[in-house]
Parts: C-alpha cells; sequence; structure tokens
C-alpha cells in the first residue's frame, strides 16, 4: 500500500486508464481518500481506499479504471 504521507489536499486523482475521476479533499482516517464534492458530477463527496491507489507523483494515480472506480467507490450526502 502507498504510504499517505505521499497525498495532499488539491492533487488530482487519475484512473488506471488516464481518466481524472476527483480532487482529492482529505484523507479520511487512514485508509481512505475522501474526494471534494464540488469537482463530482453528481455534487456529492466520494471515498476511495488507499488499497487502491497504484502510485503518487505530482497526482494520485490508481490500479483501477474510472468505470471500476465509480462502481465501487462510498457516496456521502
Amino acid at each position: 500500500m502507498v504510504s499517505a504521507d505521499n497525498i495532499r489536499e488539491h492533487m488530482e486523482v487519475k484512473a488506471a486508464d488516464g481518466s481524472h475521476v476527483g480532487t482529492v479533499d482529505h484523507l479520511e482516517g487512514q485508509s481512505r481518500i475522501k474526494l471534494t464534492k464540488n469537482d463530482a458530477d453528481d455534487g456529492k463527496h466520494h471515498l476511495i481506499p488507499l488499497d487502491w491507489v497504484d502510485h503518487v507523483d505530482s497526482h494520485v494515480h490508481l490500479s483501477k479504471s474510472a468505470s471500476d472506480v465509480r462502481q465501487n467507490w462510498d457516496t456521502l450526502n
């Protein structure tokens, strides 16, 4: 698993296929990334597990495709 220390607020989150899936709002505990709601199509926060992170550089890169991410992320109101 990737270290959460490298993930910062406002970093772009990209799926394995290169698609933009969101922007980091903040880390939710030590195991999930909360995405900003104003960057989401549905206007809601979404949570993705750190287990999905492949690597971090200037972006957070996930190991799943955008469609897999959107089907399996947790949504908050």
